[in-house]
Protein backbone atom coordinates (compact mmCIF):
# COMPACT_ATOMS: atom_id res chain seq x y z
CA UNK A 1 0.00 0.00 0.00
CA UNK A 2 1.43 3.40 -0.95
CA UNK A 3 1.86 6.31 1.46
CA UNK A 4 -0.76 8.21 -0.61
CA UNK A 5 -3.32 5.42 -0.16
CA UNK A 6 -2.60 5.21 3.56
CA UNK A 7 -3.11 8.98 3.86
CA UNK A 8 -6.49 8.71 2.11
CA UNK A 9 -7.54 5.89 4.46
CA UNK A 10 -6.56 7.95 7.49
CA UNK A 11 -8.48 10.94 6.14
CA UNK A 12 -11.56 8.77 5.60
CA UNK A 13 -11.33 7.41 9.14
CA UNK A 14 -11.01 10.93 10.53
CA UNK A 15 -14.09 12.06 8.64
CA UNK A 16 -16.11 9.14 10.02
CA UNK A 17 -14.88 9.88 13.55
CA UNK A 18 -15.82 13.54 13.21
CA UNK A 19 -19.44 12.46 12.75
CA UNK A 20 -19.40 10.42 15.95
CA UNK A 21 -21.34 12.47 18.55
CA UNK A 22 -21.48 9.74 21.18
CA UNK A 23 -19.33 11.86 23.50
CA UNK A 24 -18.38 15.50 23.53
CA UNK A 25 -14.77 16.79 23.55
CA UNK A 26 -13.54 17.12 27.13
CA UNK A 27 -9.80 17.77 26.78
CA UNK A 28 -8.06 21.11 26.59
CA UNK A 29 -6.11 21.74 23.41
CA UNK A 30 -2.86 21.05 25.28
CA UNK A 31 -4.07 17.76 26.76
CA UNK A 32 -6.04 16.49 23.74
CA UNK A 33 -4.91 13.25 22.18
CA UNK A 34 -4.21 12.89 18.49
CA UNK A 35 -6.03 9.55 18.37
CA UNK A 36 -8.26 7.50 20.63
CA UNK A 37 -8.77 3.78 20.13
CA UNK A 38 -11.87 2.84 22.11
CA UNK A 39 -14.25 -0.02 22.82
CA UNK A 40 -11.64 -2.70 22.28
CA UNK A 41 -10.15 -5.74 23.95
CA UNK A 42 -6.55 -4.61 24.03
CA UNK A 43 -3.96 -7.16 25.18
CA UNK A 44 -1.08 -5.12 26.57
CA UNK A 45 1.64 -7.73 27.34
CA UNK A 46 1.98 -5.82 30.62
CA UNK A 47 1.50 -8.11 33.62
CA UNK A 48 0.30 -5.25 35.82
CA UNK A 49 -2.58 -4.49 33.43
CA UNK A 50 -3.01 -7.32 30.91
CA UNK A 51 -6.21 -6.08 29.26
CA UNK A 52 -7.62 -2.58 28.69
CA UNK A 53 -10.52 -1.09 26.75
CA UNK A 54 -8.99 2.04 25.30
CA UNK A 55 -5.81 4.00 24.64
CA UNK A 56 -5.04 7.62 23.89
CA UNK A 57 -2.15 8.46 21.57
CA UNK A 58 -0.33 11.79 21.42
CA UNK A 59 2.86 12.60 19.50
CA UNK A 60 3.27 8.94 18.59
CA UNK A 61 3.19 7.63 22.17
CA UNK A 62 0.61 6.21 24.54
CA UNK A 63 -0.84 9.08 26.58
CA UNK A 64 -3.42 6.91 28.33
CA UNK A 65 -3.96 3.16 28.71
CA UNK A 66 -7.09 2.06 30.55
CA UNK A 67 -10.86 1.88 30.57
CA UNK A 68 -13.53 3.63 28.54
CA UNK A 69 -14.45 6.06 31.27
CA UNK A 70 -10.91 7.33 31.77
CA UNK A 71 -10.13 7.85 28.07
CA UNK A 72 -12.87 10.49 27.66
CA UNK A 73 -10.76 13.20 29.23
CA UNK A 74 -8.30 13.00 26.30
CA UNK A 75 -10.82 13.69 23.56
CA UNK A 76 -10.41 17.12 21.98
CA UNK A 77 -12.07 18.85 19.08
CA UNK A 78 -9.48 17.56 16.59
CA UNK A 79 -8.98 14.10 18.13
CA UNK A 80 -9.44 11.17 15.79
CA UNK A 81 -11.67 8.54 17.43
CA UNK A 82 -11.56 4.93 16.18
CA UNK A 83 -14.14 2.50 17.54
CA UNK A 84 -12.61 -1.00 17.69
CA UNK A 85 -16.10 -2.51 18.05
CA UNK A 86 -14.89 -5.09 20.53
CA UNK A 87 -12.01 -6.34 18.40
CA UNK A 88 -8.77 -7.57 19.91
CA UNK A 89 -5.72 -5.33 19.63
CA UNK A 90 -2.19 -5.96 20.86
CA UNK A 91 1.34 -4.62 20.57
CA UNK A 92 2.85 -4.73 17.10
CA UNK A 93 4.87 -7.83 16.30
CA UNK A 94 8.69 -7.62 16.27
CA UNK A 95 10.33 -10.11 13.88
CA UNK A 96 13.82 -10.61 15.30
CA UNK A 97 15.22 -12.49 12.30
CA UNK A 98 14.17 -11.69 8.75
CA UNK A 99 15.84 -10.78 5.45
CA UNK A 100 13.49 -8.04 4.24
CA UNK A 101 15.28 -6.66 1.20
CA UNK A 102 16.24 -10.18 0.10
CA UNK A 103 12.59 -11.20 0.28
CA UNK A 104 11.51 -8.10 -1.60
CA UNK A 105 14.13 -8.64 -4.29
CA UNK A 106 13.05 -12.25 -4.64
CA UNK A 107 9.38 -11.35 -5.08
CA UNK A 108 9.98 -8.39 -7.40
CA UNK A 109 12.92 -9.39 -9.57
CA UNK A 110 14.01 -13.03 -9.25
CA UNK A 111 12.95 -16.24 -10.97
CA UNK A 112 10.68 -17.78 -8.33
CA UNK A 113 9.07 -21.20 -7.96
CA UNK A 114 7.46 -22.97 -4.97
CA UNK A 115 9.59 -24.80 -2.41
CA UNK A 116 7.74 -27.95 -3.43
CA UNK A 117 8.63 -27.65 -7.14
CA UNK A 118 10.17 -30.72 -8.79
CA UNK A 119 12.77 -30.74 -11.61
CA UNK A 120 10.21 -30.44 -14.41
CA UNK A 121 8.42 -27.46 -12.84
CA UNK A 122 11.73 -25.76 -12.11
CA UNK A 123 12.87 -26.25 -15.71
CA UNK A 124 9.61 -24.83 -17.08
CA UNK A 125 9.81 -21.82 -14.74
CA UNK A 126 13.43 -21.15 -15.65
CA UNK A 127 12.68 -21.42 -19.37
CA UNK A 128 9.95 -18.81 -18.94
CA UNK A 129 12.26 -16.50 -16.96
CA UNK A 130 14.91 -16.75 -19.67
CA UNK A 131 12.39 -15.76 -22.36
CA UNK A 132 11.07 -12.85 -20.28
CA UNK A 133 14.55 -11.45 -19.66
CA UNK A 134 16.28 -11.51 -23.06
CA UNK A 135 18.91 -8.92 -22.11
CA UNK A 136 19.86 -10.41 -18.75
CA UNK A 137 23.29 -11.98 -18.35
CA UNK A 138 22.27 -13.73 -15.12
CA UNK A 139 19.08 -15.47 -14.03
CA UNK A 140 18.95 -15.92 -10.27
CA UNK A 141 16.18 -17.23 -8.04
CA UNK A 142 14.82 -20.22 -6.22
CA UNK A 143 14.18 -21.78 -3.86
CA UNK A 144 14.55 -25.53 -4.26
CA UNK A 145 13.81 -28.10 -1.57
CA UNK A 146 16.83 -29.28 0.44
CA UNK A 147 15.95 -32.88 -0.45
CA UNK A 148 15.37 -32.20 -4.15
CA UNK A 149 18.42 -34.20 -5.21
CA UNK A 150 17.71 -36.90 -2.64
CA UNK A 151 14.19 -37.45 -3.95
CA UNK A 152 15.05 -37.00 -7.65
CA UNK A 153 17.98 -38.88 -9.12
CA UNK A 154 19.36 -36.39 -11.63
CA UNK A 155 22.44 -37.67 -13.41
CA UNK A 156 23.64 -34.10 -13.90
CA UNK A 157 21.97 -31.17 -12.09
CA UNK A 158 23.75 -28.62 -14.26
CA UNK A 159 22.57 -30.36 -17.46
CA UNK A 160 18.94 -29.78 -16.51
CA UNK A 161 19.60 -26.03 -16.20
CA UNK A 162 21.70 -26.03 -19.38
CA UNK A 163 18.77 -27.44 -21.35
CA UNK A 164 16.65 -24.32 -20.79
CA UNK A 165 19.07 -21.50 -19.92
CA UNK A 166 20.42 -20.66 -23.37
CA UNK A 167 23.47 -18.42 -23.12
CA UNK A 168 22.62 -17.07 -19.66
CA UNK A 169 24.36 -17.88 -16.39
CA UNK A 170 22.02 -19.34 -13.74
CA UNK A 171 22.17 -19.48 -9.95
CA UNK A 172 19.26 -20.98 -8.01
CA UNK A 173 19.35 -21.05 -4.19
CA UNK A 174 18.10 -23.79 -1.88
CA UNK A 175 15.27 -23.29 0.61
CA UNK A 176 17.84 -22.59 3.33
CA UNK A 177 19.62 -20.05 1.14
CA UNK A 178 22.95 -21.68 1.95
CA UNK A 179 23.41 -23.82 -1.14
CA UNK A 180 23.46 -23.04 -4.86
CA UNK A 181 22.57 -24.84 -8.08
CA UNK A 182 24.22 -23.43 -11.16
CA UNK A 183 24.56 -24.18 -14.87
CA UNK A 184 27.66 -24.69 -16.99
CA UNK A 185 27.85 -21.02 -17.97
CA UNK A 186 28.05 -19.97 -14.32
CA UNK A 187 30.71 -22.59 -13.60
CA UNK A 188 32.70 -21.41 -16.59
CA UNK A 189 32.54 -17.75 -15.53
CA UNK A 190 33.71 -18.71 -12.04
CA UNK A 191 36.55 -20.85 -13.39
CA UNK A 192 35.25 -23.95 -11.59
CA UNK A 193 36.35 -27.15 -13.29
CA UNK A 194 37.63 -30.65 -12.63
CA UNK A 195 40.91 -29.30 -11.23
CA UNK A 196 39.44 -26.70 -8.86
CA UNK A 197 40.70 -27.21 -5.33
CA UNK A 198 38.20 -27.99 -2.55
CA UNK A 199 36.74 -24.93 -0.80
CA UNK A 200 37.27 -24.37 2.91
CA UNK A 201 33.84 -24.48 4.54
CA UNK A 202 32.10 -25.56 1.34
CA UNK A 203 31.60 -28.41 -1.11
CA UNK A 204 31.77 -28.42 -4.91
CA UNK A 205 29.44 -31.18 -6.11
CA UNK A 206 31.09 -33.49 -8.60
CA UNK A 207 30.18 -36.25 -11.00
CA UNK A 208 31.28 -39.50 -9.25
CA UNK A 209 32.68 -40.94 -12.49
CA UNK A 210 34.42 -37.99 -14.14
CA UNK A 211 35.11 -35.63 -11.24
CA UNK A 212 33.61 -32.74 -13.21
CA UNK A 213 31.55 -30.21 -11.21
CA UNK A 214 27.87 -31.19 -11.37
CA UNK A 215 26.37 -27.77 -10.63
CA UNK A 216 25.79 -28.07 -6.86
CA UNK A 217 27.72 -25.64 -4.66
CA UNK A 218 27.25 -26.02 -0.90
CA UNK A 219 27.94 -23.29 1.68
CA UNK A 220 31.13 -21.29 0.91
CA UNK A 221 31.44 -22.91 -2.51
CA UNK A 222 28.28 -21.03 -3.52
CA UNK A 223 30.18 -17.76 -3.09
CA UNK A 224 32.58 -18.72 -5.90
CA UNK A 225 29.69 -17.92 -8.23
CA UNK A 226 27.74 -15.56 -6.01
CA UNK A 227 30.52 -12.96 -5.95
CA UNK A 228 30.31 -12.65 -9.75
CA UNK A 229 26.63 -11.71 -9.82
CA UNK A 230 26.16 -7.92 -10.20
CA UNK A 231 24.66 -6.23 -7.18
CA UNK A 232 21.18 -4.76 -7.32
CA UNK A 233 20.75 -1.05 -7.97
CA UNK A 234 19.77 1.44 -5.28
CA UNK A 235 16.36 1.79 -6.94
CA UNK A 236 15.83 -1.96 -6.75
CA UNK A 237 16.97 -2.16 -3.13
CA UNK A 238 14.62 0.66 -2.17
CA UNK A 239 11.66 -0.92 -3.98
CA UNK A 240 12.40 -4.27 -2.33
CA UNK A 241 12.60 -2.71 1.13
CA UNK A 242 9.33 -0.82 0.65
CA UNK A 243 7.70 -4.07 -0.52
CA UNK A 244 8.96 -5.83 2.62
CA UNK A 245 7.79 -3.08 4.96
CA UNK A 246 4.33 -2.95 3.39
CA UNK A 247 4.08 -6.72 3.65
CA UNK A 248 5.21 -6.62 7.28
CA UNK A 249 2.68 -3.92 8.21
CA UNK A 250 -0.11 -6.01 6.66
CA UNK A 251 0.80 -8.80 9.09
CA UNK A 252 0.85 -6.49 12.11
CA UNK A 253 4.65 -6.25 12.21
CA UNK A 254 5.94 -2.91 13.50
CA UNK A 255 9.59 -3.85 13.97
CA UNK A 256 12.10 -6.20 12.42
CA UNK A 257 15.78 -6.98 12.40
CA UNK A 258 17.45 -7.55 9.06
CA UNK A 259 19.54 -10.58 9.97
CA UNK A 260 22.24 -10.18 7.31
CA UNK A 261 22.64 -6.68 5.89
CA UNK A 262 25.04 -5.81 3.11
CA UNK A 263 26.06 -2.27 2.20
CA UNK A 264 23.65 -2.05 -0.74
CA UNK A 265 20.74 -2.58 1.61
CA UNK A 266 22.17 -0.14 4.16
CA UNK A 267 22.29 2.51 1.45
CA UNK A 268 18.62 1.91 0.64
CA UNK A 269 17.60 1.97 4.30
CA UNK A 270 19.29 5.33 4.81
CA UNK A 271 17.77 6.77 1.64
CA UNK A 272 14.29 5.72 2.75
CA UNK A 273 14.90 7.06 6.24
CA UNK A 274 16.09 10.40 4.87
CA UNK A 275 12.75 10.75 3.05
CA UNK A 276 10.72 9.51 6.05
CA UNK A 277 9.49 6.35 4.32
CA UNK A 278 10.33 3.87 7.09
CA UNK A 279 7.12 2.37 8.52
CA UNK A 280 8.51 0.20 11.32
CA UNK A 281 11.42 -0.07 13.73
CA UNK A 282 14.31 -1.27 11.57
CA UNK A 283 17.49 -2.83 12.95
CA UNK A 284 20.28 -3.94 10.63
CA UNK A 285 22.78 -6.72 11.44
CA UNK A 286 25.72 -5.75 9.26
CA UNK A 287 27.44 -8.54 7.35
CA UNK A 288 30.76 -9.64 8.83
CA UNK A 289 32.74 -10.86 5.86
CA UNK A 290 31.36 -14.30 5.03
CA UNK A 291 34.17 -16.84 5.13
CA UNK A 292 36.68 -14.46 6.70
CA UNK A 293 40.23 -15.63 6.05
CA UNK A 294 41.33 -17.38 9.24
CA UNK A 295 44.78 -15.82 8.94
CA UNK A 296 43.43 -12.31 8.45
CA UNK A 297 43.30 -10.09 11.52
CA UNK A 298 39.83 -9.00 12.49
CA UNK A 299 39.31 -5.27 11.88
CA UNK A 300 36.26 -4.04 13.76
CA UNK A 301 36.84 -0.47 12.54
CA UNK A 302 35.39 -1.32 9.11
CA UNK A 303 32.13 -2.34 10.74
CA UNK A 304 32.17 0.74 12.95
CA UNK A 305 32.47 2.91 9.83
CA UNK A 306 29.45 1.21 8.25
CA UNK A 307 27.52 1.53 11.50
CA UNK A 308 28.22 5.24 11.81
CA UNK A 309 27.71 6.05 8.12
CA UNK A 310 24.28 4.44 7.89
CA UNK A 311 22.80 4.93 11.35
CA UNK A 312 19.72 7.18 11.38
CA UNK A 313 16.90 8.00 13.76
CA UNK A 314 14.84 5.29 11.98
CA UNK A 315 17.54 2.69 11.27
CA UNK A 316 19.63 1.15 14.06
CA UNK A 317 22.94 -0.23 12.80
CA UNK A 318 24.43 -1.41 16.12
CA UNK A 319 24.19 -5.07 15.11
CA UNK A 320 26.35 -7.50 13.12
CA UNK A 321 25.95 -11.02 11.73
CA UNK A 322 28.41 -13.92 11.77
CA UNK A 323 27.84 -17.30 10.13
CA UNK A 324 29.36 -20.04 12.28
CA UNK A 325 28.10 -23.08 10.35
CA UNK A 326 25.62 -24.24 7.73
CA UNK A 327 22.38 -26.21 7.95
CA UNK A 328 21.55 -29.73 9.27
CA UNK A 329 19.69 -30.78 6.13
CA UNK A 330 20.86 -33.25 3.50
CA UNK A 331 23.77 -30.91 2.78
CA UNK A 332 25.07 -31.80 6.29
CA UNK A 333 26.89 -28.49 6.82
CA UNK A 334 25.80 -27.55 10.37
CA UNK A 335 28.48 -28.32 12.98
CA UNK A 336 27.23 -31.17 15.17
CA UNK A 337 28.66 -32.87 18.26
CA UNK A 338 27.92 -36.33 16.78
CA UNK A 339 28.19 -37.55 13.23
CA UNK A 340 25.38 -37.27 10.71
CA UNK A 341 23.92 -40.44 9.25
CA UNK A 342 26.14 -41.77 6.45
CA UNK A 343 25.44 -40.56 2.91
CA UNK A 344 24.71 -42.99 0.07
CA UNK A 345 28.42 -43.57 -0.43
CA UNK A 346 28.84 -44.49 3.26
CA UNK A 347 30.68 -41.32 4.17
CA UNK A 348 29.93 -39.77 7.56
CA UNK A 349 31.09 -36.62 9.36
CA UNK A 350 29.88 -34.04 11.88
CA UNK A 351 29.91 -30.91 9.72
CA UNK A 352 32.30 -28.03 10.12
CA UNK A 353 32.79 -24.64 11.73
CA UNK A 354 33.30 -21.54 9.61
CA UNK A 355 35.70 -20.11 12.17
CA UNK A 356 37.95 -21.84 14.65
CA UNK A 357 36.94 -21.28 18.29
CA UNK A 358 39.81 -18.91 19.02
CA UNK A 359 38.98 -16.70 16.04
CA UNK A 360 35.30 -16.55 17.00
CA UNK A 361 36.15 -15.62 20.60
CA UNK A 362 38.42 -12.84 19.32
CA UNK A 363 35.71 -11.52 17.00
CA UNK A 364 32.90 -11.52 19.56
CA UNK A 365 35.13 -9.94 22.20
CA UNK A 366 36.09 -7.08 19.87
CA UNK A 367 32.52 -6.57 18.66
CA UNK A 368 31.16 -6.63 22.20
CA UNK A 369 33.75 -4.06 23.25
CA UNK A 370 32.74 -1.84 20.31
CA UNK A 371 29.07 -1.92 21.36
CA UNK A 372 27.70 -4.28 18.71
CA UNK A 373 25.04 -6.89 19.41
CA UNK A 374 26.24 -9.98 17.56
CA UNK A 375 23.88 -12.44 15.85
CA UNK A 376 25.66 -15.73 15.17
CA UNK A 377 24.21 -18.40 12.87
CA UNK A 378 24.46 -21.61 14.95
CA UNK A 379 22.37 -24.41 13.48
CA UNK A 380 24.28 -27.33 15.00
CA UNK A 381 24.83 -28.21 18.67
CA UNK A 382 28.61 -28.06 18.31
CA UNK A 383 28.33 -24.59 16.82
CA UNK A 384 26.07 -23.59 19.73
CA UNK A 385 28.61 -24.80 22.28
CA UNK A 386 31.59 -23.09 20.63
CA UNK A 387 29.62 -19.84 20.35
CA UNK A 388 28.58 -19.93 24.01
CA UNK A 389 32.25 -20.50 24.86
CA UNK A 390 33.15 -17.42 22.79
CA UNK A 391 30.51 -15.26 24.50
CA UNK A 392 31.80 -16.48 27.85
CA UNK A 393 35.31 -15.38 26.87
CA UNK A 394 33.97 -11.96 25.89
CA UNK A 395 32.28 -11.63 29.29
CA UNK A 396 35.55 -12.53 31.04
CA UNK A 397 37.64 -10.11 29.01
CA UNK A 398 35.22 -7.19 28.76
CA UNK A 399 33.07 -7.63 31.83
CA UNK A 400 29.30 -7.71 31.39
CA UNK A 401 28.55 -5.21 28.64
CA UNK A 402 24.82 -5.82 28.96
CA UNK A 403 24.68 -6.71 25.27
CA UNK A 404 22.52 -9.76 24.53
CA UNK A 405 24.31 -11.66 21.76
CA UNK A 406 22.09 -14.01 19.77
CA UNK A 407 22.47 -17.61 18.65
CA UNK A 408 20.34 -17.83 15.51
CA UNK A 409 18.58 -21.08 14.57
CA UNK A 410 19.78 -22.70 17.79
CA UNK A 411 17.50 -25.69 17.30
CA UNK A 412 19.94 -28.32 18.47
CA UNK A 413 21.25 -27.64 21.97
CA UNK A 414 23.01 -30.18 24.16
CA UNK A 415 21.37 -30.50 27.59
CA UNK A 416 24.54 -29.35 29.33
CA UNK A 417 24.46 -26.11 27.33
CA UNK A 418 20.82 -25.20 28.03
CA UNK A 419 21.46 -23.33 31.32
CA UNK A 420 24.35 -21.38 29.79
CA UNK A 421 22.00 -19.14 27.80
CA UNK A 422 20.59 -17.63 30.98
CA UNK A 423 23.96 -17.54 32.70
CA UNK A 424 25.54 -15.61 29.82
CA UNK A 425 22.45 -13.54 28.96
CA UNK A 426 22.72 -15.03 25.46
CA UNK A 427 19.57 -15.12 23.33
CA UNK A 428 18.17 -18.23 21.69
CA UNK A 429 16.98 -16.80 18.35
CA UNK A 430 14.46 -19.38 17.20
CA UNK A 431 12.53 -20.26 14.04
CA UNK A 432 9.04 -21.48 15.00
CA UNK A 433 7.93 -21.54 11.36
CA UNK A 434 9.95 -24.77 11.09
CA UNK A 435 8.55 -26.47 14.19
CA UNK A 436 6.27 -28.91 12.46
CA UNK A 437 6.41 -31.77 9.95
CA UNK A 438 7.48 -30.42 6.55
CA UNK A 439 9.87 -31.21 3.67
CA UNK A 440 12.72 -29.29 5.33
CA UNK A 441 12.21 -31.23 8.58
CA UNK A 442 12.19 -34.46 6.56
CA UNK A 443 15.54 -33.39 5.14
CA UNK A 444 16.90 -32.70 8.63
CA UNK A 445 15.73 -36.07 9.96
CA UNK A 446 17.19 -37.81 6.93
CA UNK A 447 20.58 -36.31 7.75
CA UNK A 448 20.60 -36.26 11.56
CA UNK A 449 18.60 -39.39 12.28
CA UNK A 450 16.40 -40.24 15.25
CA UNK A 451 18.11 -37.75 17.59
CA UNK A 452 17.07 -35.07 15.12
CA UNK A 453 13.53 -35.28 16.47
CA UNK A 454 14.63 -33.30 19.55
CA UNK A 455 14.72 -30.01 17.70
CA UNK A 456 13.83 -26.51 19.03
CA UNK A 457 13.57 -27.04 22.84
CA UNK A 458 11.63 -23.82 23.48
CA UNK A 459 9.84 -25.00 26.63
CA UNK A 460 13.09 -26.12 28.23
CA UNK A 461 14.78 -22.84 27.30
CA UNK A 462 12.02 -20.79 28.90
CA UNK A 463 12.09 -22.98 32.01
CA UNK A 464 15.83 -22.37 32.31
CA UNK A 465 15.34 -18.60 32.20
CA UNK A 466 16.99 -18.20 28.81
CA UNK A 467 16.32 -15.00 26.86
CA UNK A 468 14.35 -15.95 23.75
CA UNK A 469 13.46 -14.21 20.49
CA UNK A 470 11.81 -15.48 17.32
CA UNK A 471 11.83 -14.65 13.65
CA UNK A 472 10.49 -15.79 10.33
CA UNK A 473 13.84 -15.98 8.47
CA UNK A 474 11.85 -15.01 5.37
CA UNK A 475 12.53 -15.63 2.52
CA UNK A 476 14.75 -18.55 3.64
CA UNK A 477 12.90 -21.81 4.28
CA UNK A 478 9.44 -20.18 4.49
CA UNK A 479 7.19 -18.56 1.87
CA UNK A 480 6.01 -15.71 4.08
CA UNK A 481 6.88 -13.64 7.16
CA UNK A 482 3.32 -14.14 8.49
CA UNK A 483 3.86 -14.20 12.30
CA UNK A 484 0.54 -15.89 13.06
CA UNK A 485 1.85 -19.07 11.42
CA UNK A 486 4.88 -19.04 13.72
CA UNK A 487 2.81 -18.28 16.80
CA UNK A 488 0.45 -21.18 16.14
CA UNK A 489 3.37 -23.55 15.52
CA UNK A 490 4.86 -22.56 18.89
CA UNK A 491 1.63 -23.58 20.60
CA UNK A 492 0.77 -26.72 18.63
CA UNK A 493 4.06 -27.98 17.10
CA UNK A 494 1.87 -28.96 14.12
CA UNK A 495 1.69 -27.61 10.57
CA UNK A 496 -0.57 -24.53 10.73
CA UNK A 497 -1.52 -24.96 7.07
CA UNK A 498 -2.50 -28.61 7.49
CA UNK A 499 -0.39 -29.80 4.57
CA UNK A 500 1.77 -32.17 6.60
CA UNK A 501 0.17 -34.32 9.32
CA UNK A 502 1.42 -34.98 12.83
CA UNK A 503 3.38 -32.97 15.36
CA UNK A 504 7.05 -32.38 16.01
CA UNK A 505 8.30 -32.85 19.60
CA UNK A 506 4.92 -31.74 21.03
CA UNK A 507 6.29 -31.93 24.59
CA UNK A 508 8.02 -28.62 23.84
CA UNK A 509 4.79 -26.74 23.02
CA UNK A 510 4.27 -23.49 24.96
CA UNK A 511 1.25 -21.37 25.84
CA UNK A 512 -0.26 -18.65 23.67
CA UNK A 513 0.64 -15.99 26.25
CA UNK A 514 4.28 -17.13 26.19
CA UNK A 515 4.35 -17.08 22.38
CA UNK A 516 2.88 -13.57 22.20
CA UNK A 517 5.40 -12.29 24.75
CA UNK A 518 8.24 -13.70 22.65
CA UNK A 519 6.91 -12.09 19.47
CA UNK A 520 6.36 -8.70 21.10
CA UNK A 521 8.65 -7.96 24.05
CA UNK A 522 11.15 -10.66 23.09
CA UNK A 523 11.53 -9.08 19.68
CA UNK A 524 11.68 -5.58 21.17
CA UNK A 525 14.59 -6.64 23.37
CA UNK A 526 16.34 -8.10 20.32
CA UNK A 527 15.97 -4.69 18.63
CA UNK A 528 17.31 -2.99 21.80
CA UNK A 529 13.94 -1.23 22.09
CA UNK A 530 12.36 -2.88 25.12
CA UNK A 531 11.87 0.51 26.80
CA UNK A 532 10.18 1.95 23.71
CA UNK A 533 7.97 -0.75 22.21
CA UNK A 534 6.77 -4.35 22.61
CA UNK A 535 3.94 -3.65 25.07
CA UNK A 536 1.05 -1.22 25.43
CA UNK A 537 2.23 1.00 28.26
CA UNK A 538 2.13 4.65 29.14
CA UNK A 539 4.89 6.57 27.36
CA UNK A 540 5.84 3.81 24.94
CA UNK A 541 5.68 4.12 21.17
CA UNK A 542 2.12 3.56 19.94
CA UNK A 543 2.86 0.46 17.88
CA UNK A 544 -0.36 -1.53 17.75
CA UNK A 545 -2.14 -4.06 15.60
CA UNK A 546 -5.90 -4.70 15.50
CA UNK A 547 -7.01 -8.27 14.71
CA UNK A 548 -10.13 -9.79 13.18
CA UNK A 549 -10.40 -12.36 15.98
CA UNK A 550 -9.55 -12.69 19.65
CA UNK A 551 -6.67 -15.16 19.81
CA UNK A 552 -7.68 -16.25 23.32
CA UNK A 553 -11.27 -17.06 22.31
CA UNK A 554 -10.61 -19.35 19.35
CA UNK A 555 -9.22 -22.88 18.93
CA UNK A 556 -5.41 -22.68 18.69
CA UNK A 557 -5.62 -24.29 15.23
CA UNK A 558 -7.27 -21.07 13.99
CA UNK A 559 -4.49 -18.69 15.05
CA UNK A 560 -2.79 -18.92 11.65
CA UNK A 561 -6.02 -17.70 10.01
CA UNK A 562 -5.71 -14.37 11.78
CA UNK A 563 -6.03 -11.28 9.62
CA UNK A 564 -4.91 -7.82 10.62
CA UNK A 565 -7.51 -5.05 10.41
CA UNK A 566 -5.22 -2.12 11.19
CA UNK A 567 -1.58 -1.51 12.08
CA UNK A 568 -0.26 1.59 13.83
CA UNK A 569 3.41 2.58 13.97
CA UNK A 570 4.33 5.48 16.25
CA UNK A 571 0.65 6.35 16.34
CA UNK A 572 0.23 6.54 12.58
CA UNK A 573 -1.91 4.07 10.68
CA UNK A 574 0.41 2.28 8.26
CA UNK A 575 -2.06 -0.40 7.21
CA UNK A 576 -5.85 -0.77 7.06
CA UNK A 577 -7.53 -3.77 5.51
CA UNK A 578 -9.90 -2.70 2.74
CA UNK A 579 -13.53 -3.11 3.71
CA UNK A 580 -15.40 -5.86 1.87
CA UNK A 581 -18.90 -5.05 0.64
Amino acid sequence: MTIKKISLLILFTMLISACNKSSEPNASAQNAADTLLVNGKIYTVDASQPWVEAVAIKDGKYQYVGDMNGVKQYRGKQTQVIDLQGKMAMPGINDAHVHPEMGGLKMLYECVFPFTAGPDEIALTLEKCVKENPDAEWIIGGQWDSDLFVNHNLASPKALLDSVSGNKAVMLSSDSGHDGWVNSKALQLAGINKNTEPVEGGVIGRDPHTGEPNGLLLEHAKELVGKLIPDWTLTQYKAATVYAMETANQYGITGFKDAWTKEGALTAFKALSDTNQITLHLAAAIDVKYGLDQDESFDVSKLETLRDNYDTSQVDTRFVKIFMDGVPTSSRTAAMLANYLPTKDGHSHSGGLHFNPEKLAEMITELDKAGFTVKIHTAGDRSVRVTLDAIEQARIRNGDSGLRHELAHAGYIDETDLPRFAALNAVADLSPYLWHPSPIIDSVLGAVGERGEHYWPIKDLLASGAPVAAGSDWPAAVPTMDPWVGIEAMVTRADPRGQFPGTFWPEQAITLAQALEIYTMGGARALRLENQTGSVMLGKSADLTVLNQNLFDIPVEKISDTQVEMTFFTGKMVFQRPQQH
